[in-house]
């Protein structure tokens, strides 16, 4: 049985105020931690090209990642340029990613995402944060994800609700506002190192410091989180591999303490 500690979260929001906790020291603390357990992350959206991750990122808004690589194999088969997307019918491209929800919206953005590729930029997909914004349906994090995933570009990091919440709970942030959150991860983890910080903090909230029930007995940050509500199980080590096995099962295994 997990042992529970008392007023956690307010104990954490009393450690940003009276600013225990150094966000440059306790990114280096996250990072020394996460990338053993993380050592590869790789974004679980499933795609071959730039304009495949750029078109497969918008659709997983409000989605999940499983749903989106179950509907982009028919979506690029049935179309596999952007040129030949543009052209697309809109109840045609309705049809095909109608169970990603609001169909319409995303529809109408991917068809209208891949015209400007054709008419601005020669069909690639540019390599610019400025260029990328300006592409309908794409905002900074979908820019962020496929500049950094796709392209290797640094240009910062994608904050998801996942690294938004988790990046909160152990006080890398005190902001609430996706751009603010960027801003600050960026200014303390190392530019080389934007995209993979960003997916070890997205996977790590996705499978363990999860929304409801954060696993905390077995998280690998338990001791250097704020945030805590459990004491550790086992030895960091222990943790260490748990959290490889959750996530590289993208959490259909979950080892016994």
């Amino acid at each position: 049985m997990k042992k529970r500690l008392s007023k956690a979260r307010p104990a954490a929001r009393s450690a940003r105020r009276k600013g225990i906790v150094d966000p440059a020291k306790q990114a280096r603390l996250v990072s020394d931690r996460l990338a053993p357990a993380i050592p590869s992350p790789r974004i679980e959206l499933d795609f071959q090209t730039p304009w495949q991750l750029l078109i497969a990122t918008i659709l997983s808004a409000q989605s999940t990642d499983d749903r989106i690589n179950m509907v982009t194999p028919m979506l690029f088969r049935r179309w596999p340029t952007p040129r030949a997307l543009a052209a697309a019918s809109q109840a045609e491209v309705e049809e095909v990613v109608k169970s990603t929800g609001f169909f319409r919206n995303k529809a109408k953005a991917i068809r209208e995402c891949s015209r400007a590729l054709v008419e601005r930029h020669g069909g690639e997909v540019p390599r610019t944060m400025e260029e990328m914004v300006e592409l309908p349906g794409v905002a900074r994090k979908t820019a962020n994800v496929v500049l950094g995933n796709a392209l290797g570009i640094q240009a910062g990091m994608a904050v998801d609700t996942h690294a938004l919440r988790v990046s909160r709970r152990l006080a890398l942030t005190r902001q609430e506002d996706p751009a603010k959150v960027e801003a600050d991860l960026c200014a303390v983890f190392p530019k080389n190192e934007w995209t993979v910080s960003a997916l070890r903090l997205q996977l790590h909230g996705r499978y363990v410091c999860t929304a409801r029930k954060p696993d905390c007995a077995h998280c690998p940050l338990n001791e250097i989180c704020p945030s805590r509500e459990a004491v550790p199980v086992g030895t960091l080590q222990d943790r260490i591999r748990y959290e490889r096995v959750v996530v590289k099962s993208r959490g259909r295994e979950r080892p016994e303490s």
